[in-house]
């Protein structure tokens, strides 16, 4: 296990695990779009960023061809970071409510982005051994990250990652059985009192055809807050 985010995040930068992936990528960075000509495209996998500190983790599912991929950070230059930002802003875990490049200054407060892929998929579909090369790095990020207490995974991809990386700290003798199916609102108690809450990815599929709203994204965030606020500090066993 890496033994801190920056090693973490400088791993992830130079991962090629995945041929299809890497090949993707590269080719959407050189080939790029009209309306991103100008633009120097990262063409690499992408780290998670935010506080350190974070009582919130957000995951999602992987990179835009030409959001996160393009600008370099997760959610950033694309229409489903124009949702998340919103809501994260409206929470008060984001000091400004867009996000378009690196160098915009955002910053978030108490939250942390990351998700179950580092890289760009062709047509967003993932191959489940892609996935699996991914898995360790959540799970690092997951132990690094000792103050999450909530955990907010935007679609089903995301869910069972979550699950995934805090799994491994939960009881063998759980049944999966009684772990919920993926729906928007589910919510999950996880190992080390903390909680995970499900919701619908902010996709143009799910934004544009009214599955998701913004009132429902942030009502999401907002539980998110609430249940932060109250809490016990990690390690307090009182």
């Amino acid at each position: 296990m890496r033994r801190s985010l920056p090693g973490l995040q400088q791993e992830i930068v130079s991962c090629r695990r995945c041929p299809r992936l890497v090949e993707w990528r590269e080719q959407v960075a050189r080939e790029k779009v009209r309306r991103f000509s100008q633009d120097d495209y990262w063409g690499k996998p992408l780290p998670g960023f935010g506080d350190p500190a974070a009582r919130l983790l957000v995951i999602g599912l992987a990179p835009a061809a030409h959001g996160g991929n393009r600008t370099g950070r997760m959610f950033t230059g694309d229409r489903s970071g124009d949702w998340l930002f919103r809501a994260l802003y409206r929470a008060g875990f984001a000091n400004q409510p867009e996000s378009v490049s690196r160098n915009d200054g955002l910053r978030l407060r108490d939250c942390y982005i990351t998700a179950a892929a580092r890289c760009a998929p062709p047509a967003n579909k993932l191959l489940p051994e892609e996935l699996a090369n991914c898995r360790p790095f959540l799970l690092n990020e997951a132990a690094l990250l000792k103050r999450v207490r909530v955990v907010v995974a935007l679609g089903q991809v995301a869910f069972r990652a979550a699950l995934s990386a805090f799994a491994r700290h939960e009881s063998e003798t759980r049944s999966r059985d009684r772990r919920p199916h993926f729906s928007h609102g589910a919510q999950l108690p996880l190992p080390g009192e903390r909680l995970l809450i499900a919701s619908f990815h902010p996709s143009q599929q799910n934004t544009f055809t009214g599955k998701l709203t913004e009132q429902m994204l942030d009502d999401v965030f907002q539980r998110a807050r609430r249940q932060i606020k109250s809490a016990r500090p990690p390690g307090d066993g009182s």
